[in-house]
């Protein structure tokens, strides 16, 4: 259920996302934008959000966003819509995408559990390694000689 949530959150900011740049500056349809927030959603959340984004660190993934987020719209918008420049529109849009995705990731690390069902902060551990130290500092046993000879 927190997948589908996530995918729901995802979707929704996606395509306010889209409308306001494709639609609002280069005339795009909001059918048009409905169905490449669903083929950008779909893949980013399963290749970006579900595999990339435990394996690496939140730049990394935002990076990785930006290049499918700017492949997926060039691709679609080069074919489903009858904008003729469309290089200029996809890297903006990208770009807006970028800056979404790196805080809907910082969403994700809250909210989300790891693969068998634990919380986040129990996946990834404490990572705060201690030592212990004894206070015995005499020989256990009464007949061991120290450094001087001394008994």
């Amino acid at each position: 259920m927190r997948h589908l949530k996530a995918f729901l959150v995802k979707f929704t900011a996606c395509f306010a996302l889209l409308a306001i740049i494709l639609g609002g500056i280069y005339g795009v349809t909001l059918g048009e934008v409905f169905l490449i927030s669903v083929v950008l959603g779909a893949i980013g959340y399963a290749a970006g959000d579900l595999f990339l984004l435990p394996r690496s660190n939140n730049t990394t993934a935002s990076l990785a966003d930006f290049g499918l987020a700017f492949v997926v719209i060039w691709a679609m918008l080069a074919n489903v819509t009858p904008v003729e420049n469309v290089l200029l529109p996809s890297l903006i849009t990208a770009a807006g995408v970028a800056v979404f995705e790196f805080f809907y990731h910082k969403y994700l690390y809250r909210t989300v559990p790891g693969e068998r069902g634990e919380t986040v902060e129990q996946v990834q551990g404490n990572l705060q390694f201690q030592t212990e130290t004894s206070e015995e500092l005499t020989p256990a046993r009464p007949d061991v000689r120290n450094d001087e000879g001394d008994k």
